[in-house]
């Protein structure tokens, strides 16, 4: 929000003679900007941050978006965990602590590195794909998920904090692209899924050489695919930072999604924002 400039004398007060001026009633106090909060963007180190990164995804995907996910044994039914967060790096955003008040976990990632995928036995994404079209890019490719971002807190700056670590991560180690599911709400029984998918394979499809086939197909055929449909606020970023649609949705009934499968290449990554993560 901009700043307002401070009120002036009143418009009335000027145009009345002051013999016929009415009592004034004072302006309403102007409300200024506050002040951006300070981020803190780090990879968790001990148990507990990744404790917090989960709480916040059971608070998103569970509390907010509906998700059917069990509770975690010993630890109840506000943690979303399950058996590739032990392979994976977690990504935070914090609000630093402060007056007495410990810090908070306001936005995270998941990525599972080649060497991890190995020692998990693939990736996520290929309970939900059959990812064989893809399988040389594997030494050089890492899966992002359980992508989150508090509701208080869904400004654009806690996602591009995310994003120009995961960019800094990727050039540091060396690697060249990303894939994960962008998940769509099924709220509606998968008619804006559906209309989605249809307006996007027009303009975002991968080559052919890159192609994944779902293993539960959402069943386009069967839904509405010509609605007004936009992509979630996550999924319109990746496209604008050049990524590709690799084929049709998969149904989540976990998550009560549709999963499109989406990779972006670094070298796809369009010159501003290349300088803006990379500075390259």
């Amino acid at each position: 929000m901009k700043e307002l400039p401070s009120p002036t004398q009143p418009l009335m007060q000027l145009l009345e003679s002051p013999l016929r001026r009415r009592p004034q009633v004072a302006p309403p106090p102007v409300r200024r900007a506050e002040a951006a909060p300070v981020l803190e963007v780090v990879w968790a180190r001990h148990q507990d941050e990744v404790r917090a990164a989960q709480r916040l995804r059971w608070r998103v995907f569970v509390d907010e978006m509906g998700a059917s996910l069990p509770p975690t044994p010993l630890l109840g039914a506000n943690h979303d965990i399950d058996r590739f967060d032990a392979h994976c790096e977690h990504l935070l955003v914090r609000l630093p602590g402060q007056a007495g008040r410990p810090s908070e976990v306001i936005g995270t990632y998941r990525v599972l590195t080649p060497a991890a995928a190995q020692r998990a036995g693939g990736l996520y994404s290929d309970s939900e794909f059959d990812l064989a079209p893809l399988a040389a890019w594997r030494p050089r490719m890492v899966e992002l998920g359980r992508a989150c971002v508090h509701p208080e807190h869904r400004t654009g700056a806690v996602i591009m904090a995310l994003w120009a670590e995961l960019a800094a991560f990727m050039a540091r180690n060396h690697l060249e692209a990303m894939i994960g599911c962008a998940s769509v709400t099924m709220n509606d029984g998968g008619h804006h899924a559906a209309s989605l998918w249809t307006r996007l394979q027009a303009s975002h499809l991968a080559e052919p050489a890159f192609r994944l086939s779902p293993r539960l197909p959402l069943p386009v055929e069967q839904l509405d695919t010509t609605l007004e449909a936009e992509p979630p606020a996550l999924l319109k970023g990746y496209l604008r930072c050049g990524a590709r649609i690799l084929g049709a949705p998969a149904w989540d009934p976990d998550f009560n999604t549709a999963d499109l499968p989406v990779m972006l290449r670094l070298a796809d990554l369009p010159e501003r924002y290349r300088r803006h993560f990379l500075g390259a």
